[in-house]
């Protein structure tokens, strides 16, 4: 029981290669009438989350691709920490920003 509690989280590439998730998915971005960003992937059939702002949009994609490829939250709630948005910036996460360390692939 020990060692289930504390075993170390895999990298994002680990779990990327256990569970058969692309390095890269492209995703689509609209802004609802009432200000909520909803995302969803031509990649990923089903794949739909949505977020109220800028710093939750990071943390709902993250959920919704793992949640997608069926991995437990005890191994990982971050796969991706940067969210590219063509023409209009990039979006990081906390631990990105605090680190400044990119996961791009």
């Amino acid at each position: 029981m020990f060692k289930f509690l504390f075993t170390k989280q895999k990298t994002p590439a680990e779990i990327k290669k256990k569970y058969g998730i692309p390095d890269k998915i492209n995703l689509s971005f609209e802004i609802t009438a009432d200000g909520w960003f909803l995302v969803t992937s031509p990649e990923l059939p089903g794949l739909i989350t949505q977020a109220r702002n800028a710093k939750e949009l990071i943390i709902m994609v993250n959920d919704a691709i793992l949640t997608y490829f069926d991995v437990p939250k005890r191994e990982a709630n971050e796969i991706f920490n940067v969210i590219s948005i063509d023409g209009h910036g990039t979006i990081l996460s906390k631990k990105a920003a605090k680190e400044k360390i990119f996961v791009t692939n």
